[in-house]
């Protein structure tokens, strides 16, 4: 048993997400959204050292002291997965673990919308599934291949850095391949995927133009491309998109885009107020014919308005969802008024002692 398995057994018992590992601090943990101490002892040099290196590759490890980065998975026991990550920071080394559930939820478990479950249903194209670092895309994403897993014979080909949901074979076959021990990059894994007979590819991370680029190609062939991006909303993620490609270039990818993209699905996490825990948000964007045309035209800004008039096809605004939630009882004004985008109209919902944050003129991020 290795030394740091003690971090890892309090954060599974307790209920928590990450645990924080950093020299000149004391261990802590995040749990329903807050760090905490969870001893008094400071982490010295050679003991953050040891339990490091004790659970890592010891090549991993040393490229880990040379570069000053380093991520992967470990597995405590088979109940029990940690997506790892190592770092350098200004007292000396650091470590970050996030707890992997080792069942994958349903999409209905998760309490986020039905209309997801379509985009398994479909044969080609790009669905992005975006939102800020420790919003739960991972965990949406794992929802979404496991019911493809569970309902279609496919062969779905992942890309990801690092692994962090392990799927069985069910009806499809599924390849997991870990950027950078399996493919020296997420392109490399996505160009490879189009020559081993896949189906469907998920790409862990679209952060670069040849991802990017190739993500578009893949969609465009037949193959359905799941990716992740670290924006909040539809329109950023179309805009973001298409700005990683040089103006030359810009729209012939709006068209390749307004093909392709099949839709949409941002993603915050917000803490509850009804009890311990978080609730997942959802924007939702289903690619329409006229979301097609405001991407070609390059009038992003309408897509605000296609997503708010489009229930019928299962589209969701981000501040209707996070006003509905704050409705519900499920997380209280001030949680919503601080994730929404439109500020404003949450204003006259905030508590008496929280008025002033209203009267500061917060309106659209």
């Amino acid at each position: 048993m290795a030394v740091i398995d003690q971090y890892f057994a309090y954060l599974v018992t307790g209920g928590g997400s990450d645990l924080h590992l950093s020299e000149g601090q004391p261990p802590k943990v995040r749990a329903h959204g807050a760090v905490a101490p969870i001893s008094d002892g400071i982490l010295d040099h050679e003991t953050l050292k040891q339990m490091l290196s004790e659970i890592c590759d010891p090549k991993a490890f040393e490229l880990f002291l040379e570069k000053g980065d380093l991520d992967f998975a470990y597995a405590m026991d088979e109940e029990s997965r940690f997506r790892c990550n190592y770092f350098k920071q200004k007292n000396g080394l650091g470590a970050v673990f996030r707890l992997i559930p080792t069942k994958i939820a349903t999409i209905q478990e998760l309490g986020i919308p039905d209309v997801i479950e379509r985009f398994g249903d479909m044969r080609s194209g790009l669905v992005l599934v975006t939102g800020p670092t420790g919003s739960g895309k991972s965990t949406t994403l794992a929802a979404l291949l496991d019911y493809i897993n569970r309902t279609y014979a496919r062969h779905m080909i992942t890309v990801e850095e690092p692994i962090e949901f392990v799927h069985r074979n069910k009806m499809s076959t599924i390849t997991q391949r870990e950027v950078p021990i399996h493919c020296p990059s997420f392109a490399d894994g996505l160009r490879a995927s189009l020559r081993q007979d896949a189906d469907i590819v998920l790409v862990g991370e679209m952060r670069d133009l040849e991802t990017i680029s190739l993500a578009l190609t893949a969609a465009e062939t037949g193959l359905l491309v799941f990716g992740t991006l670290h924006t909040n909303n539809a329109r950023k993620t179309v805009d973001r998109l298409v700005d990683v490609f040089p103006s030359d270039q810009q729209s012939q990818v709006r068209t390749m885009l307004a093909g392709s993209l099949r839709g949409v699905v941002a993603q915050l996490l917000l803490k509850r107020d009804d009890k311990p825990g978080r609730v997942a948000v959802n924007e939702i964007l289903v690619s329409t014919p006229a979301v097609g045309a405001v991407i070609r035209e390059g009038s992003t800004q309408k897509l605000h308005d296609i997503i708010t008039g489009g229930k019928e096809y299962g589209m969701q605004f981000m501040d209707d969802a996070i006003w509905d939630t704050m409705l519900s009882g499920k997380v209280s004004p001030l949680e919503a008024y601080m994730k929404a985008i439109d500020k404003s109209r949450f204003t006259a919902a905030l508590p008496p002692e929280h008025a002033e944050l209203g009267n500061s003129g917060g309106g659209a991020d």
